[in-house]
C-alpha cells in the first residue's frame, strides 16, 4: 500500500464515516492470562468514547511507509493452502463472528509476543464502498467500484496512570485523582486484506510498528508465517558500519557530506515528483551515489560484499531508512553538533600543530546560553 492508499483508509476512523458497528478484544494480564473478553457495540457508546476507541484503532494505519507501516507478501502457496492465511480469512469471511476463529487468533498472539505488563487486542471490522473518481481527479463519480471489507488487529499496552492533585470545578474543590489503568496507543497490529490499487487484495497484509527498531519476528511469525524487511532503525545502524568498514580510510567528513546530500536529493526528488509508491533502491544504486561521492573501485567492491553479507544480495532499501535526510549531526565524545542539512557547508574539519579540530564558519551573530556574544578583534603582528 502506499501513503494515499493508507491515508484514504485512515480517513474512515470516525464515527460518522466508518461502518465499524462494535470493537471485540480480550484483556491480557502479565502471565498472559485472559482476564476478560468484550464484544462492545460503538451504538451504545457516547459519541466522546466512540471517537477515542477508533483514534486509538486509527494509530494502527499511522507513520512512515517502509518505516512504521511495512507490507506483508503471502506466497501463493500460502494463500491456497497455508494455515495462517486461512485463519486470517476465515476472520474476514465471517466478520470476526466465528469464536473459534477469534480464539485461534488470540492463542498465536498471547502465545508469541513479550510485552511487559497488561495489554489489550482490540480487533474491528470495516466495509468500505470504494467511490470511483473521475479521471480528470476532481469529484468522484456516483456508485462504487468495489466493497473493501477488512479489519484491524492493534496489540495496546494498558498502563497505570500516576496519582495526582485535581481540581473538580462541580465540587469546587481539590481532590487527589486515584491511579487507574488507561489503554495506550497500539505497540503493534495489522490490518488484512491490503487495500492496493484501491481494491481488495489478499495477498497483502499491512504490519504496523510503533518502535522502528523493533521486528516483533515472533509476533510476524506467528501470524503470517513469513518473514518482513530488517526494522528501519537497524537498517540504519547496519548501513552506517557497512559504509564505515567498507570505505575505510576515504570515509572523512567531506565523502559522509556528499553522500547525505545525494541520497536527500533523491528523496526530494521523489516527492517532487509525487510519485505514490514508496521510494526504494538498489544495491547497484546505491554504488553510484559512493562512486559519485568519490568512492574508489576498490572501496566500491568491499562495499558490496559488505552489503551482501549484511542485506542480502537483491535486497532494495528506502533511502529514508539509512539517511536521516532531515537533520546532519557531528558529534564527539564530548560535544554534539546539529545544523540544516542545506547548511552542512559551514562545516569543515582540519588538523592543527597535530591536534584534531571541528571548525564552524559563522554567519551572523552567536549566542552562549542564550546571550549574544562578541568575537574578540584579532590583532595585527605589528600591533603586538
Amino acid at each position: 500500500m502506499n501513503e494515499k492508499e493508507i491515508s484514504e483508509i485512515r480517513r474512515r476512523f470516525r464515527f460518522d464515516k466508518s461502518n465499524i458497528t462494535k470493537v471485540r478484544g480480550c484483556y491480557v494480564n502479565e502471565q498472559k492470562e485472559i482476564v476478560s473478553e468484550f464484544n462492545q457495540s460503538l451504538s451504545l457508546m457516547p459519541e466522546e468514547d466512540k471517537e477515542s476507541l477508533l483514534k486509538i484503532l486509527k494509530k494502527t494505519l499511522s507513520g512512515a511507509v517502509g518505516k512504521n507501516l511495512i507490507d506483508i507478501e503471502f506466497s501463493t502457496d500460502q494463500v491456497c493452502d497455508g494455515e495462517e492465511h486461512k485463519l486470517l480469512m476465515g476472520l474476514r469471511d465471517t466478520e470476526l463472528e466465528n469464536e473459534d476463529f477469534i480464539r485461534a487468533l488470540y492463542d498465536k498472539i498471547i502465545n508469541a509476543i513479550r510485552i511487559e505488563g497488561n495489554y489489550l487486542i482490540l480487533l474491528a471490522m470495516d466495509k468500505y464502498d470504494v467511490p470511483v473518481f473521475r479521471k480528470d481527479g476532481h469529484g468522484r463519480e456516483d456508485g462504487s467500484s468495489d466493497v473493501f471489507t477488512y479489519y484491524l488487529c492493534s496489540i495496546c499496552p494498558v498502563k497505570l496512570t500516576k496519582s495526582a492533585l485535581g481540581y473538580f470545578s462541580c465540587e469546587n474543590a481539590f481532590r487527589n485523582i486515584k491511579q487507574d489503568f488507561v489503554v495506550s496507543a497500539p505497540e503493534f497490529g495489522f490490518m488484512f486484506p491490503s487495500f492496493d490499487d484501491r481494491s481488495t487484495n489478499i495477498y497483502n497484509a499491512l504490519y504496523y510498528t510503533k518502535d522502528t527498531s523493533a521486528a516483533h519476528e515472533d509476533f510476524i511469525d506467528a501470524v503470517f508465517k513469513t518473514s518482513i524487511p530488517m526494522p528501519a532503525a537497524v537498517q540504519k545502524e547496519t548501513f552506517q558500519t557497512v559504509l564505515a568498514e567498507s570505505i575505510d580510510d576515504a570515509c572523512d567528513f567531506d565523502f559522509l557530506q556528499s553522500v547525505h546530500t545525494v541520497f536527500s536529493e533523491i528523496v526530494d526528488e521523489h516527492k517532487e515528483n509525487k510519485v505514490e509508491e514508496p521510494l526504494m533502491i538498489t544495491k547497484s544504486a546505491v554504488k553510484n551515489v559512493l562512486k559519485s561521492c568519490g568512492a574508489s573501485e576498490t572501496h566500491i567492491e568491499a562495499f558490496e560484499e559488505k552489503f551482501d553479507e549484511s542485506f542480502g544480495e537483491d535486497t532494495q532499501i528506502n533511502p529514508t531508512n539509512i539517511v536521516d535526510t532531515k537533520h546532519f549531526e557531528v558529534k564527539t565524545p564530548d560535544v554534539t553538533i546539529q545544523v540544516d542539512p542545506d547548511r552542512s557547508h559551514l562545516i569543515e574539519t582540519r588538523i592543527i600543530d597535530g591536534t584534531k579540530y571541528i571548525m564552524i564558519r559563522v554567519e551572523g551573530g552567536v549566542e552562549v546560553n542564550g546571550v549574544n556574544i562578541r568575537f574578540p578583534i584579532q590583532k595585527r603582528d605589528d600591533e603586538a
